[in-house]
């Protein structure tokens, strides 16, 4: 299985980000595709719209958000997409826009699989 980064989409494209996917569910503000070199946009591994907004990326919710989203991943059909994605890539780079770069999506998705 590959390596798995985190980065924020926002940041400038480097050599070393391998294969690029973002992970998030909306577009990142202020971004054009053309500008932003991925690989991949996986939206629907996101997690809800419901949970998304429970967890408002405060931190203090981290833990149970993780909990949860694990429990939203388990059920969610893009999971067999992202281990294909993962087989065939030596170096994959999770995307996502949030300023928080330890509490976020692609945090709690690389933990999954892990």
């Amino acid at each position: 299985m590959a390596t798995i980064q985190l980065k924020r989409i926002y940041e400038p494209i480097a050599p070393a980000d391998g294969y690029r996917v973002l992970v998030d569910r909306l577009w990142p503000r202020g971004l054009k595709k053309e500008n932003t070199h991925i690989n991949e946009w996986v939206k629907d591994i996101a997690p809800s719209d419901e949970l998304r907004h429970w967890f408002n990326h405060e931190p203090e919710k981290w833990n149970e958000f993780k909990k949860r989203y694990r429990a939203e991943l388990k059920e969610n059909d893009s999971v067999a997409k992202m281990k294909a994605i993962l087989k065939d890539h030596l170096l994959v780079t999770f995307l996502y826009g949030a300023k928080d770069e330890e509490h976020n999506q692609a945090a709690a998705l690389k933990d999954f699989f892990k």
